[in-house]
Order: structure tokens, then C-alpha cells, then sequence
């Protein structure tokens, strides 16, 4: 029963926490790159930029997600 419960409450925070974590990586590389050219970014730079906040986003989350459930649920 813990192990379906600790599988539930990782999908779920994980789910809670993807929009604002992807939002805030795609922010923070967008303006990175601006000042590192010096210039607006075009579309295809920002699709870029969008497709690997997304992939860092999904893995920074699933492991912060395991990590916290272990430390809150006491999982061995």
C-alpha cells in the first residue's frame, strides 16, 4: 500500500510542480542567451530554448519528487 501511495504522491507533485519549474528555466535561459548576443531572440531560438527547459524541467522534477516523498513517506 505505501509503495502504490509514495508512486501517486511522486506523480502528483510532479504534475504540480511542472508548469512553474518550466516557466522559470525557459525565463531564465531566454534572458541568458539575450544578454550573452546581445539581441531579441527569434522564434526557432525560442522553440529551442523551449524544448530543453521542458527536458531539464521534467528531469529536475521527478527527482525532486522522489527525493521529498522518500524523505516525507520515511521509504526505505
Amino acid at each position: 500500500m505505501l509503495n502504490s501511495y509514495y508512486l501517486i504522491s511522486v506523480i502528483i507533485l510532479a504534475l504540480l510542480l511542472y508548469y512553474p519549474v518550466n516557466k522559470m528555466i525557459f525565463v531564465l535561459s531566454v534572458r541568458r542567451l539575450e544578454r550573452r548576443i546581445g539581441k531579441q531572440l527569434n522564434d526557432d531560438q525560442k522553440n529551442g530554448q523551449l524544448k530543453r527547459s521542458r527536458f531539464i524541467s521534467i528531469i529536475l522534477i521527478l527527482c525532486f519528487s522522489c527525493l521529498f516523498n522518500i524523505n516525507i513517506l520515511s521509504v526505505k
